[in-house]
């Protein structure tokens, strides 16, 4: 832009941009009320990154696209909570709540006693911190006293806004509360995790708290973590007198907090609350394990106390998991699209939470074996995460060896299955096989990949069935004549999926590589190819030598695609959606961004004054730099500031040059 008034144009709309997405990921994330679709999301978020590409100077670390995660980390830095982070007792018993209930009365004689009551989220306990209304760090509840600083994997979280409302208090402002991952999402990242030969997550909680001890941010950002605030710091609270208050505050604030709580005059009204959630939990979209009673009153809870561990002023009702006994008739083994044999417990339908299971995941053959189950036992099924049925354990557990094996031949396809070294995981070789053709297609077309409007599950497993497509390159030359006659397709059905792979067709290289299913390579790795590569022919050619030099890609990851591309079968696949017209090129703004740093690798320690960590890192990869978390003999330079420590012996070991915050912003010739 040449002139001042372009520049404040351009200024305006990088600020409309900004306040919308954060606008629209609230509505998304917080409220369940979605103004425009994924399609109109994605556009405003391109157009955001593309003008910061241009202007990287205007690039400021509250943005919508930084929160796609920093470097990796080397280690998580231990932090003492400003106050400690107690646990809660627990009951399951309602006359034992009634027994809480007394001690409360009789410790607080003669005064009116009200209660709130929440839902109880199954999640990770944090405590994030705001300076000035700006998100400033996020730290895990650890052991109560010290926890660990998650800030860079926080910030990841779409549902928590960086800054505060202008209704929020100035200075500094802890909030609390859990740190969650959604039922879908914890259906799909197991589903994942299965296709590729990996162990399971056990529950959504479980997965919560792996995704947030990843050391790269980069691939936390890639799970649909989620927070509901209940808490502020004693002093905040003390002003807002009430917890019902508080809850209320933090939605004004612009915190995520849950809306399913009550104020309830007494325990009788506190059990009507339990019970109504006992039937209508199994409808929520995550996972609670029960409800948490606290006294109503803040200057009431600060005289009740608390003992060394928990508040003398609040108690968790828990649910019991819940459980359902039934028979296993027998077990199948279904096949995935990366060729991965999965034992099924085909059981005689039985009621459980909610719903009617007559299937359950057995996972891989170990865990058979580990847990004695035998075809026609009883078994105890329960919910993963109240959403994936799975065994998990006889009834009676029998003496002697499990008699259930793995096929030796695919039983969709036939050809042989092998157990490669080091996986739990079965495999059927054969690329060719239908259940293989079947999940290659759906992963294809799913909404982060190529997002191909009208194309569902069941129309995949027709397409393929009646020969209609034997790979998803072959989506492109369907025609509505060819999809009318189709079961449950009416015309105008027909049309919008050929509407839908039309538009498909421009979407970006990174969601093409990331669709096109290779091995170990997930949707950061395609957008990261993506920024590398200008063309799918030239990421195709490319040598394992230069791809596993790539930061984050790495030799297993490069070896992989070599193989991919390789095949003749992908050849032939990438052939046809050349001449259908998909992109296979670079859309604006996936480019990595070439400047005065290129081939450059930085690495900042001790204190910054003229730049925040984030927005030195921004400059560096704005101009073509790297900036990475360690030093090592690649490094180029070390910015070392007051009170570096480790990373500065190390540069000066290894003979890296070191150099002054001031020289670093005279070569950003700022």
């Amino acid at each position: 832009m040449s002139s001042q008034a372009d520049k404040v144009k351009v200024k305006k709309e990088i600020a409309h941009l900004r306040q919308e997405l954060n606008r629209h990921n609230r509505l998304y994330y917080v409220l369940t009320e979605p103004e425009i679709s994924d399609q109109a999301y994605d556009e405003l978020y391109t157009r955001l990154r593309e003008l910061e590409a241009q202007h990287p100077k205007l690039v400021t670390e509250d943005s919508p696209t930084q929160r796609v995660g920093g470097e990796a980390l080397k280690g998580f830095v231990s932090v003492r909570h400003t106050e400690p982070m107690l646990s809660l007792d627990n009951t399951y018993s309602e006359d034992e709540l009634a027994g809480w209930d007394e001690r409360v009365r009789k410790a607080l004689p003669g005064e009116v006693v009200r209660y709130s009551v929440e839902l109880k989220i199954d999640g990770i306990a944090i405590a994030v911190k705001y300076k000035d209304r700006k998100f400033s760090q996020g730290v895990t509840r650890g052991d109560g006293a010290d926890g660990d600083d998650v800030t860079e994997n926080i910030k990841t979280l779409k549902s928590l806004p960086w800054c505060l409302a202008a209704s929020a208090p100035q200075g500094s402002v802890e909030v609390r509360g859990e740190v969650f991952l959604p039922k879908q999402a914890f259906a799909k990242l197991n589903e994942q995790k299965q296709e590729t030969g990996e162990k399971p997550f056990a529950n959504p909680r479980n997965a919560a708290a792996g995704s947030l001890k990843l050391l790269d941010p980069k691939i936390t950002a890639q799970r649909p973590l989620a927070i509901f605030l209940y808490a502020v710091d004693s002093g905040t609270a003390r002003q807002l007198g009430t917890q019902t208050k508080i809850l209320n505050t933090l939605t004004k604030w612009g915190l995520p907090a849950n809306s399913n709580h009550c104020a309830c005059k007494d325990i009788g009204e506190v059990r009507k609350f339990l019970q109504a959630w006992d039937r209508k939990r199994h409808g929520l979209p995550y996972e609670i394990d029960g409800l948490v009673i606290k006294v109503e009153d803040i200057e009431q809870q600060k005289r009740l106390g608390a003992t060394s561990k928990s508040p003398r002023w609040a108690i968790a009702y828990k649910y019991a998991a819940e459980q359902a006994r039934t028979r296993l008739k027998r077990i199948t083994v279904q096949v995935g699209r990366t060729g991965v044999l999965t034992p099924v417990a085909e059981l005689e339908p039985v009621l459980l939470a909610g719903s009617t299971i007559a299937r359950a995941t057995l996972h891989n053959e170990d865990n058979i074996v580990s847990k004695k189950i035998y075809e026609g036992d009883q078994v105890v099924i329960e919910k993963a995460g109240e959403i994936i049925p799975q065994v998990v354990m006889p009834v009676i557990e029998r003496q002697g060896p499990v008699t259930f094996k793995m096929p030796k031949q695919c039983p969709v396809c036939g050809s042989r299955v092998v157990r490669l070294e080091g996986e739990v995981a079965h495999r059927c070789m054969n690329p060719g096989c239908l259940a293989q053709v079947k999940g290659r297609i759906r992963h294809f077309s799913q909404r982060n990949a190529m997002d191909i409007e009208g194309l569902g599950e069941a129309l995949v497993d027709i397409l393929v069935e009646k020969g209609l497509v034997q790979d998803y390159a072959d989506l492109y030359i369907l025609t509505a004549e060819q999809l009318i006659p189709l079961e449950r397709l009416a015309q105008k059905s027909a049309e919008n999926l050929i509407a839908g792979l039309d538009q498909s067709k421009q979407r970006t290289l990174g969601r093409l590589i990331f669709a096109l299913g290779i091995p170990q390579v997930g949707e950061h790795a395609g957008e990261v190819l993506a920024a590398h590569y200008p063309d799918l022919k030239a990421l195709a050619k490319a040598p394992v030598e230069e791809m596993q030099d790539i930061h984050e890609i790495g030799p297993k990851v490069a070896r992989s695609l070599q193989d991919f591309f390789n095949h003749s079968e992908t050849k032939a696949i990438i052939a046809k959606l050349e001449k259908a017209k998909v992109n296979t090129k670079q859309l604006p703004g996936e480019a990595r961004q070439e400047g005065e740093l290129t081939g450059k690798m930085f690495v900042f320690t001790g204190e910054l004054t003229i730049y925040t960590r984030n927005q030195a890192e921004s400059r560096v990869k704005a101009l073509g730099g790297r900036a990475a978390g360690s030093v090592s003999k690649k490094t180029d330079f070390v910015v070392a500031g007051p009170g570096a420590g480790s990373k500065l012996e190390k540069a000066k070991k290894l003979g890296v040059k070191v150099i002054t915050e001031q020289e670093f912003k005279k070569m950003l010739k700022e």
